[in-house]
């Protein structure tokens, strides 16, 4: 029996979604609405009686001081206009659907039908306002709904009907499909790549004679004969393409780069940029650290944070499936990277999350028209990083967000995670794993559905219209957190030989990769759990629908493993075994679908090749624009302030739990209101120990528009000052790569621009290989996301190519020895002196001040190891030595910014003489104020300290600017003694935390 009960907020009583959907119209749309009411819909299909309906109504659903519920229309209590229903559409994950049903089935202590479903939607009622329905059809499509994953229905008040409401509305997904195993021919290459094409296979076109070749092979042909086969099963083939895809084996970054530059005509061969820039300074850094424990092959790199403990750091993106359903798609990214610590070594328990989001401009009002604007987009991406973290208990401890219009084509979402594991499980190394011939095949957490199908191959193409919606899922953190807690308590009884995660390929990765380890592996595709009948078998082999992970259990302890799974309520299915036989195979009901050599995928294939083109800034036309020096200081850094990549983002930390877990010592936010981001987070995982973790996320890509090489070294650097600036040891710091590039491969027609964009990557790389290497960084794991391209309607019809900026963003990690020696960033005290440490450079290029005057410039910011270490490893001990009351690594935006920001969190002010300011040749003002030159730190010292400090300094870059003040106003004067600027801290507050609406308000 289906029915349809309702919840709403008692009538009295402030409904806060509703005001919230009311302040988005009006900031979407401009359009007045004076009240929203929010009703909640579950649609039951259950055998439950009626008096056990009536019971789970008011036991479960309803709690009787706020709410009213009732299985008939809620809607004629309240007043309004227009009523918008929005719903999944069959087949989408419906958490909250799952959890009801457990929920019913806890209450009724019973278990329900495994028929039994219940679906979760809202209604929405528009209140008082004089919308007509193409408005409301608007609101609808453009703010509560995206029709990839959602239906909507809309109904005038007059038009509603009292007594049906909206009806029963049941989105099961019936699939009229007998699944069937396909031959396929490919008679010719040509031939396989309009099958690749198709079927959305993304085969590159040097791969498919390689494929070809392989099924044609006699004694490949003689062994696929005894087991029933003859030409190539769809499952093989997209088990293939999977593999194949540059999502899962990174093609680009194993190329072979033939690098020329323009300027000087100098040709370079750069053989494989993973093994020459990442793999080998890790290695390099490895012999030399102890405290690096793994990296390079695991789903996550582990490092030693104490003697008991290690560490274990990864870092992801999501980029085209957040781009077509912002919510689901960064939902599905941070869970789906918390998945990586719990499958690195035996398994490790997740302490933390960070985040990172390259989107357009928030106001954009051009004539392109992304699938989703910039800021639906944001708003989407920053809920569903937040339920992933605060439904699954993982504090999300630092994050970053930059705007710019090249994101339009595809948003950028990357998604960090970091677990704690013990050193040794049962007295074998916790990182150790490996499943041994025999082994049980476990998948464990959800079930597989046509969702996350084509996953990593849409995410190895740039975004268009024919971009598959499949692989877009919704993820469930809390059927992963109950997993989670059961793979620890596995793990602890020495029950687990192997683990991995169910992410990019589904069981066609996990199984294929891990089968290499072991010899082998024989799967039962039937026996693997479905959400609903009707896939193809293809589909379940590389689905990646999400909370799944695949564990090897030796046969002995395979009751006990399931007998834990039952205790937590995670399911859990043996579908096969490993094998020494050199094989991958696959059956369905008894019949082989798939029999490959996994030889196959490790030998043949050729290596991806680019031309990379090269010419330097100068001769690409960029120079250094001709300014005079600004008069209206104070007015020039209350904008900067205000402007999009330097405001407050409180808005979206605070939707975040950093607490959770009681491990935060420092947290992103600090100062007097805890308002302002310092420059790293400090964690204490050990709640015993005084032992902290720090770790911190930089990223610069516009300096990438004059020299990529400088934008990673500039993120690298930045991420190394802004450790020492909380405790961070420099000799302990762990790097995460992630890179996000759009297409490299030279299409005269398609990417004119791709030989120069080749030439970005391999520069990026030299500086991630030399900027590691100066600072000793092992990088315990990393990403690359290719394809950073979209294809977007514009006003006439035609589609425009729209590239994102190439973008690294480096995620670092130090251990901070006591973490009560931490520092932030906050002027602490009246009279404390003001110190920068470093030296001030003109470089302007890439900077805000030259980007909010309409410039790139030329003068990138440089960083320079050699000459900066000396200063790091002063201000380490001086930090040691407790000489430091406040510490801020100078970064975007300047002196000028960080100095206000340092302010405006301790709400004090200060008093500087840029004359004392350690500069190279003479500079303006404006320059020392705004230039974002690298090796910089603004500090304060109690006067008490101050000739400690100056005396261990000696010899270094050092400029005494002045002392913080009581009286809460910024002065500064220039070398000459003329005061520049006079501001308020308050006024530099307001516009920062309003930030371009601080535009708005000062014009009206």
């Amino acid at each position: 029996m289906a029915v349809r009960l309702e919840i709403a907020l008692k009538p009295h009583l402030f409904d806060a979604e509703g005001f919230e959907l009311c302040r988005k119209i009006r900031e979407y749309f401009g359009w007045h609405v004076e009240g929203a009411r929010v009703l909640r819909v579950i649609m039951l299909e259950t055998g439950l009686s009626l008096k056990e309906l009536e019971e789970v109504r008011r036991e479960i659903f309803t709690n009787p001081v706020s709410q009213i519920s009732s299985f008939r229309p809620l809607a004629t209590a309240f007043d309004f206009q227009w009523a918008v229903w929005v719903g999944y559409r069959p087949g989408v994950r419906d958490t909250a659907g799952s959890v009801a049903l457990e929920a019913i089935a806890d209450y009724l202590r019973r278990p329900l039908s495994p028929h039994d479903a219940a679906y979760t939607s809202k209604i929405f009622l528009l209140q008082k306002s004089a919308l007509d329905r193409s408005q409301v059809e608007t609101i609808a499509r453009e703010l509560l709904a995206n029709d990839i994953i959602q239906q909507w229905r809309i109904a005038a008040r007059e038009e509603w009907d009292s007594e049906q409401g909206i009806g029963i509305i049941i989105p099961k997904v019936a699939l009229r499909h007998t699944p069937a195993v396909e031959t396929i021919a490919m008679e010719s290459d040509e031939q396989l790549k309009a099958l690749s094409d198709a079927r959305h296979l993304a085969l590159n076109p040097r791969d498919i004679p390689v494929i070809r070749r392989y099924f044609l092979r006699p004694e490949v042909l003689r062994e696929r004969a005894r087991v029933g086969l003859h030409g190539p099963t769809d499952v093989e083939l997209e088990a293939i393409s999977q593999a194949r895809s540059d999502h899962c084996n990174h093609n680009t970054f194993r190329g072979l780069f033939l690098y020329k530059d323009l300027d000087t005509g100098r040709e370079t061969v750069v053989d494989n940029l993973f093994k020459t820039c990442i793999e080998a300074p890790t290695l390099a850094a490895r012999d030399q650290k102890n405290w690096v424990v793994s990296v390079l092959w695991d789903n996550a790199g582990a490092a030693r944070f104490d003697e008991d403990h290690l560490y274990v750091i990864t870092g992801e993106t999501h980029n085209s499936p957040s781009t077509m359903e912002a919510y689901g798609g960064a939902l599905t990214g941070i869970v789906g990277v918390y998945r990586d610590p719990m499958g690195t070594g035996k398994g490790s328990r997740l302490i933390a999350g960070l985040y990172g989001y390259c989107v357009g401009p928030r106001d954009y009002a051009g004539p392109l028209r992304p699938h989703l604007h910039p800021r639906r987009l944001l708003d989407g991406v920053v809920a569903g990083v937040r339920d992933g973290g605060n439904k699954h208990g993982v504090p999300t401890v630092f994050g970053n967000l930059f705007h710019h219009p090249s994101y339009l084509g595809k948003c950028l979402v990357f998604v960090a995670a970091i677990g704690l594991m013990p050193r040794t499980i049962c007295g074998e190394p916790a990182e150790q794993k490996k499943p041994h011939p025999g082994d049980i095949i476990i998948m464990a957490g959800g079930r597989v559905g046509k969702d996350g199908i084509h996953g990593v191959t849409a995410s190895s193409e740039g975004y268009s219209e024919q971009t598959p919606a499949g692989h877009v899922q919704i993820g469930d953190p809390y059927t992963q957190k109950k997993m989670h807690d059961f793979l620890l308590e596995a793990r602890d009884e020495g029950l687990i030989t192997f683990i991995t995660d169910n992410g990019g390929g589904g069981l066609s990765s996990s199984i294929g990769e891990s089968a290499h380890l072991a010899g082998g592996a024989h799967v039962a595709l039937d026996r693997v759990p479905l959400k609903y009948e009707g896939l193809d078998v293809w589909e379940i082999w590389v689905s990646e629908s999400q909370e799944r992970m695949t564990v090897a259990v030796r046969p002995e302890n395979v009751d006990r493993f399931m007998e834990l799974a039952a205790l937590h309520e995670v399911e859990c299915t043996a579908i096969g075994r490993y094998e020494d036989t050199g094989k991958l195979h696959l059956t369905y009901h008894g019949k082989t679908c798939g029999y490959l050599d996994l030889s196959f995928f490790r030998e043949d294939f050729p290596q991806w090749q680019f031309e990379a083109h090269w010419r330097s800034p100068a001769s690409r036309g960029l120079t250094e624009p001709v300014l005079s020096e600004p008069t209206a200081y104070g007015r020039l850094l209350i904008e900067l302030l205000a402007s999009p990549n330097l405001c407050s983002r409180e808005w979206i930390q605070r939707q975040y739990d950093h607490e959770v877990q009681g491990s935060s010592v420092i947290k992103l936010l600090v100062g007097r209101r805890r308002d302002v981001p310092n420059d790293a987070a400090v964690l204490r995982p050990v709640l015993t120990s005084r032992r902290g973790l720090a770790v911190t996320q930089a990223l610069h890509p516009t300096y990438g528009q004059i020299d990529t090489y400088h934008m990673v070294a500039a993120s690298i650097d930045e991420c190394v000052r802004r450790l020492l600036a909380v405790g961070g040891l420099l000799n302990e710091i762990g790097g995460v790569d992630n890179f996000c590039w759009p297409s490299i491969q030279y299409d005269p027609k398609q990417n004119p621009d791709g030989r120069y964009k080749a030439a970005q990557l391999v520069r990026a790389n030299w500086a991630l290989k030399d900027m590691c290497l100066a600072y000793g960084i092992p990088l315990l794991s990393g990403k690359d996301s290719m394809y950073v391209d979209g294809h977007l309607p514009g006003p006439y019809g035609e589609r425009h190519k729209v590239s994102g900026l190439p973008t690294m963003q480096f995620t670092a990690t130090s251990i901070v020895e006591d973490i009560e020696r931490c520092l932030t960033m906050d002027l602490k005290m009246p009279g404390d002196w003001v110190y920068v440490l470093g030296t001030t450079r003109h470089e302007l290029g890439g900077s805000e001040y030259y980007e909010k005057l309409g410039y790139v410039g030329l003068s990138v910011p440089k960083a320079d190891p050699e000459k900066f270490l000396r200063l790091y490893q002063a201000l380490e001990a001086a930090v040691q030595e407790g000489l430091v009351a406040s510490c801020r690594a100078v970064g975007r935006g300047g002196l000028a910014v960080h100095g206000a920001l340092s302010a405006i969190a301790g709400e004090l002010g200060m008093a500087w003489d840029l004359g004392a300011v350690p500069v190279d040749d003479s500079l303006s003002p404006a320059a020392i104020l705004f230039s974002e030159s690298l090796g910089r730190f603004l500090v304060t010292v109690a006067p008490r300290l101050k000739d400690a400090f100056e005396a261990h300094f000696r010899g270094l870059p050092m400029g005494c600017l002045g002392r913080v003040s009581e009286r809460p106003v910024w002065t500064i004067r220039d070398a000459s003694g003329q005061e520049v600027l006079e501001e308020s801290v308050e006024a530099l507050g307001k516009a920062w935390r309003l930030g371009p609406a601080a535009g708005v308000e000062q014009e009206t």
